[in-house]
């Protein structure tokens, strides 16, 4: 579990392609000291999990699965990737809850300068638009964002200066690609609302199948 919060931007030192997966390594000198070998770790909003490291380096695995749902084939030797490091269950959640399970990718439409903050518009998968809502989390490449405006598939977030000049997201540009992660409380409101649905008997009479006690069924 991780809260959205970029540590570090890493430089990635290789990548090795074999039948679908990737082994990644990445250099980031203070994340790679102090992470241990079998450790999760988002790396653009990805959980994954290092399977070595050395001085200064880490390296990651990546499945087929992985990379068809992420940015992570587009990647070259020498771009900069967001780390984060898991959660501690003491830690303050200044982001929100991020699974590193990326929903897909969204790609930046727009830039622009908003006095000191740098405004991006990005499209995001129809399929991905009913866990957004204005005002709400999003995470883009790990980043967790508020959502500052929503207009069909249209998302836009404002970056302020300290988290353009830490993360990756000062350098997109208009037609980059991001990973998303939606807000999980999101989806599990949809498979509460479906659950609802199938075993409501008053679904066809247009009742709402969230009562008092379909509630306390399930706490």
């Amino acid at each position: 579990m991780f809260t959205g919060i970029i540590e570090t931007a890493g430089i990635v030192q290789s990548l090795r392609r074999n039948n679908g997966g990737l082994t990644l390594t990445v250099k980031a000198d203070g994340i790679a000291r102090d992470t241990e070998i079998g450790a999760s770790i988002a790396v653009n909003g990805a959980c994954l999990t290092v399977v070595s490291r050395d001085a200064g380096i880490f390296t990651v695995e990546i499945v087929p699965e992985t990379v068809q749902r992420t940015t992570f084939s587009r990647l070259h030797i020498g771009d900069r990737v967001n780390l984060e490091r898991t959660l501690r269950l003491s830690d303050r959640i200044d982001g929100h809850l991020v699974q590193g399970h990326v929903d897909g990718v969204g790609r930046i439409v727009a830039r622009e300068t908003r006095g000191n903050s740098i405004w991006y518009t990005l499209e995001i998968p129809d399929v991905l638009t009913p866990y957004v809502i204005e005002k709400g989390s999003i995470a883009l490449d790990g980043i967790s964002l508020t959502i500052a405006r929503l207009t069909d598939s249209l998302c836009a977030v404002s970056i302020i200066p300290h988290t353009a000049s830490i993360t990756t997201f000062g350098d997109k540009k208009t037609g980059d690609e991001v990973n998303i992660e939606v807000d999980m409380i999101g989806r599990y409101v949809e498979s509460l609302l479906q659950a609802g649905r199938i075993r409501a008997p008053d679904e066809e009479a247009g009742k709402s199948p969230i009562t008092e006690s379909w509630l306390k069924e399930r706490l």
